[in-house]
């Protein structure tokens, strides 16, 4: 008998990692009703035990599981993804295929700064591509369409994420403003 089997808590946690790649601590503790020692406890033995990847990118640490079946692109792509802003950012390229920043503030209707926070972590992950054309004009495009567009149905950003986007946006809207 694995040590999954025997421990029903474990079992859930790794269900609900595996339900939602990329998923925070804080939104499993919350999302299990579970005390925030014990799904440490549990997260640090499933991935000891190679169940479950855990992965740090900018200050957030993201779980995934079955931790072999995320590639270390896809886990940077949907640690990044998880956020409102980076996955809108993402999903106007992938419908128009390229476009310069200015084109992306004016269609998401957000401060220059926090667009460019966003896209320099699409960057630095490998999602997005910068090019430069004639006159030095930067132009966006994701570097994988197809596989960002199959990584954007599986991230459903939590209320916590959204919630520090939407904060973001208005003190860059304020600052700029």
């Amino acid at each position: 008998m694995t040590d999954l089997e025997e421990n029903p808590t474990r079992s859930r946690i790794r269900a609900a990692i595996a339900a939602d790649p990329g998923i925070h601590f804080n939104a499993l503790v919350r999302d299990l009703s579970l005390a925030p020692g014990q799904v440490q406890y549990h997260v640090r033995r499933l991935t000891k035990a190679g169940d479950v990847a855990r992965h740090e990118r900018f200050g957030r640490t993201h779980y995934f599981a079955p931790a072999p079946a995320y590639t270390p692109w896809e886990r940077d792509a949907v640690s990044v993804l998880r956020r409102e802003t980076a996955a809108a950012i993402a999903t106007t390229l992938y419908t128009r295929e390229r476009a310069r920043p200015n084109e992306l503030v004016e269609a998401l209707d957000l401060p220059r700064s926090t667009l460019e926070h966003h896209v320099d972590h699409l960057l630095e992950c490998g999602v997005v591509d910068r090019e430069y054309e004639r006159g030095n004009r930067v132009v966006l495009s994701l570097s994988r369409p197809a596989e960002t567009a199959a990584l954007l149905e599986t991230v459903d950003p939590h209320a916590g994420s959204r919630f520090v986007d939407r904060f973001e946006r208005l003190v860059d809207s304020l600052l700029d403003g």
